[in-house]
Parts: structure tokens; C-alpha cells; sequence
């Protein structure tokens, strides 16, 4: 098993900036990739961005493209996002996620941070 705790949500000014955090803990080694989703109200969950554990690729959503950056601290087990330029749009609840090296899916889930951009 995976758990992962995510921070860093919170309340910001239109163009403002955030670092959200996800933690992972338990069998990290069975890792294969990491991926930020978020959902806002009356919508669908959305891949925000991904990072192979390895660190050696990324990807990234063209609504996030050249705002955010995921990256990934292996000796803390740590997946970061910074947002830069954020707009009412990105308000949202973010996940971070894991997927296993044999899974074709994101099997694991943290509980979800608000990131809320006011104008």
C-alpha cells in the first residue's frame, strides 16, 4: 500500500502563486508515476500534470502548460506543484495520485487540497 498526504491548498489572488505537496509513504518502491488532478464544482476530474518517479519525464495538461511545474524530491518521497499565474479558473480541488509499475491506472489517492483563486 501507498498513502499519500497532499498541502500547501489554500486561498489566493488572481496571479498569485501556490506549491502544493503530496507526501507518499508505504511501498513508495512499487512507484511507477506520479500524477496532480483536480476537480471543481460541477465538473469532471482532470490530469493536471504527471512525473515518472524517476523523475525523467513529464507531462502536463495545455490549460496548466507553462504555469505549473511538477517535480519530485525521491529522498523525501515528495511530489511538489508550483502554480504560478493563477486564474478563477484553476479553483479546484487537487489530488495527487500514484500508479503502480504493473498498473495501467492511478491506484492510489490522497484526501485532496482546495486551492481557491479569488479575483
Amino acid at each position: 500500500q501507498v498513502q499519500l498526504v497532499e498541502s500547501g491548498g489554500g486561498l489566493v489572488q488572481a496571479g498569485g502563486s501556490l506549491r502544493l505537496s503530496c507526501a507518499a509513504s508505504g511501498r513508495t518502491n512499487t512507484i511507477y508515476r506520479m500524477g496532480w488532478f483536480r476537480q471543481a464544482p460541477g465538473k469532471e476530474r482532470e490530469s493536471v500534470a504527471r512525473i515518472s518517479w524517476s523523475a525523467s519525464t513529464t507531462y502536463y495538461s495545455d490549460s496548466v502548460k507553462g504555469r505549473f511545474t511538477i517535480s519530485i524530491d525521491n529522498a523525501r518521497n515528495t511530489v511538489y506543484m508550483q502554480m504560478n499565474s493563477l486564474n478563477r479558473e484553476d479553483t479546484a480541488v487537487y489530488y495527487c495520485a500514484a500508479q503502480r509499475c504493473d498498473r495501467n491506472e492511478y491506484d492510489y489517492w490522497g484526501q485532496g487540497t482546495q486551492v481557491t483563486v479569488s479575483s
